[in-house]
């Protein structure tokens, strides 16, 4: 298959299997058993601070991310359905004292699986340092919908190569390192 037909190929039938792979791992991460990080961030958009809401899973996979203008119940209550109707329910959400989010929670019925303390939450803290690193380097964000394609793109590329090291051995680390990086260059140059 020459270049062209490649391109032409991914051009018009690539966003319809893309939706169709990521069906099939989100209906495979369903898990009651999985514990979910929960936490906020701010980015400046145009000048403009908003609010970067983040889910992430017990393994540091970022599960949901969802760019809002406020901080507020509101807008906690719709990123927690959002990422509910997704991923299913978890056995425990830990999350920040924040108090819109657990305003959230109990509106949604979930106030029973917060989960706060001190340091309970660094699993999503850390999760937000991969993607200040790349935001700085692009140089902030100047349209609303621009960080929400990003934080969408970027967390299934970072979930694809971000392998917990320490879990397996150097052979099979390396192995799944350089397929990861072999289906990363065939889709660049797709």
């Amino acid at each position: 298959m020459s270049h062209a037909a490649v391109r032409y190929w991914w051009h018009r039938f690539g966003p319809v299997f893309a939706a169709e792979i990521r069906k099939r791992r989100t209906e495979g991460m369903r898990s009651s058993r999985w514990r979910w990080h929960l936490d906020e961030m701010f980015v400046k958009i145009n000048g403009e601070t908003h609010c970067l809401w983040r889910a992430v899973d017990h393994e540091g996979e970022v599960l949901e991310s969802f760019v809002t203008r406020t901080r507020d119940r509101k807008a906690a209550r719709k990123f927690l359905r959002k990422a509910l109707r997704r991923h299913g329910g978890s056995e425990a959400m830990v999350a920040d004292k924040l108090r819109s989010c657990g305003g959230a929670l109990r509106e949604i019925g979930a106030a029973c699986r917060q989960e706060t303390g001190r340091w309970a939450n660094n699993r999503a803290e850390n999760s937000h340092l991969p993607f200040r690193r790349r935001e700085r380097a692009m140089l902030r964000f100047r349209r609303m919908r621009s960080p929400q394609k990003f934080v969408a793109v970027h967390a299934a590329v970072s979930n694809r190569f971000n392998r917990e090291r320490s879990l397996c051995t150097r052979a099979s680390f390396k192995q799944n390192r350089t397929a990861a990086l072999a289906e990363w260059r065939q889709l660049c140059t797709a």
